[in-house]
């Protein structure tokens, strides 16, 4: 059974206890059966999850209450609690839930009430899938790099170029987009737009099959015109809103690699107090009980991490800049060391295709690159330390 001690720690207030359950049960009692055809059918088992989420009232977190979601503002505690044990379930459940906040991440932080009452209560209902559309080829770290442009007429702005690694490509019924409008140079100069994906210009060319497989792909827009209403929040302020969006939603990230670490874990004590070597059983084994012990301390320190950005940002601060990249660095690093443990203590059967071990291996992967690779998270975090040294001179 995963440990849920962490649960009293003095981060959390009892709606988050209560909705830790929730999605548990949710969880144990649903997705197996929702996920039964992933292999053959990808793109519908993630609408399935993501309905099945909106039905149970899951997805209500994803947004905050002026777009009909269930909680005034978003709470990155209850998120990172939903992904944590989403997380731990499966992998495209986390995903799906998770997309439904990022995607739509611009819109609940930024958007009007116009925008928030056309998209995101569809969001929260299940009627619409969202996606985050910021990647370029040449600019994934170096969001500054991205050439996709916007170009504003009196009809709306046209937009040309492309984007890609982008979730949920092919499925969303909508994408945050950010382009180049040119009111200043770099950064500056981006804006964000909601683009329908029945847009005339819109294109999805190329899906891209991954090692843990979920929808993604490359989109194109080719003289693709958005209506003015579109834009989000002020033209040339798209870096500040897509950099806010992944204040909140990367410290999500690292509380799935959370609930993947635990659940790494909780399949190797079963496994190793079973597992009959040598006369006993695996776990009489000192240097197994070492590795045991190095998975249990990865884990709890990643959770302290999770949790002190989560409650920073929901109680104390409006950006968690260092505090969530630390998070995000740490947790995703270690999950991957869990798991990859797991792995070796498990034998084959770590290495067996249809395992859960197998299956966490590839899942964890993706985390340590998306939202800010490890390497992009140690230069936000020694550039804080540099910043919060140099203003005590």
């Amino acid at each position: 059974m995963t440990d849920k001690t962490f649960l009293n720690w003095p981060f959390f207030e009892p709606q988050h206890r209560e909705l830790a359950a929730k999605v548990q049960t949710w969880a144990t009692v649903n997705i197996p059966a929702l996920v039964a055809n992933e292999h053959e059918a990808l793109d519908q088992t993630c609408i399935d999850l993501m309905r099945g989420m909106a039905k149970a009232g899951i997805t209500g977190y994803a947004v905050p209450a002026s777009g009909g979601g269930t909680l005034e503002k978003l709470d990155v505690r209850s998120l990172s609690i939903i992904r944590e044990v989403l997380g731990e379930h499966h992998a495209l459940a986390d995903f799906a839930f998770a997309m439904q906040g990022l995607g739509s991440g611009p819109i609940s932080l930024f958007g009007n009430a116009d925008q928030q009452t056309r998209y995101l209560n569809k969001v929260v209902s299940g009627e619409s899938m969202a996606a985050f559309a910021l990647s370029e080829a040449e600019a994934g770290s170096d969001v500054a790099a991205m050439s996709t442009n916007a170009v504003k007429t009196d009809a709306g702005y046209i937009l040309n170029g492309e984007k890609t690694w982008i979730s949920n490509a092919g499925i969303a019924n909508f994408y945050t987009v950010f382009a180049r409008t040119g009111e200043a140079p770099g950064a500056k100069g981006i804006s964000c737009f909601i683009v329908d994906a029945d847009s005339a210009g819109f294109s999805v060319p190329e899906r891209i099959d991954l090692v843990a497989p979920h929808p993604l792909g490359t989109l194109r827009f080719e003289n693709c015109l958005i209506p003015h209403e579109n834009l989000v929040g002020e033209a040339g302020r798209g870096f500040g809103i897509a950099m806010a969006t992944l204040d909140v939603f990367r410290t999500t990230v690292a509380a799935a690699a959370l609930g993947m670490a635990r659940r790494a874990l909780d399949e190797t004590l079963s496994y190793v107090s079973q597992r009959k070597l040598f006369g006993g059983v695996l776990a009489d084994l000192q240097l197994v009980q070492g590795k045991l012990s190095d998975m249990a301390l990865a884990i709890d320190s990643s959770a302290l991490l999770v949790y002190r950005s989560a409650w920073t940002k929901d109680c104390v601060a409006d950006r968690v800049t260092r505090e969530a990249a630390m998070a995000k660095l740490h947790a995703t690093e270690s999950a991957q060391l869990v798991v990859d443990a797991a792995v070796q203590l498990h034998g084959g059967k770590g290495v067996t295709r249809g395992h859960i071990i197998e299956s966490l291996y590839r899942d964890v992967r993706a985390l340590r690159i998306y939202e800010g690779a490890s390497e992009v998270q140690q230069v936000i975090i020694a550039r804080q330390a540099l910043a919060n040294f140099s203003g005590r001179g």
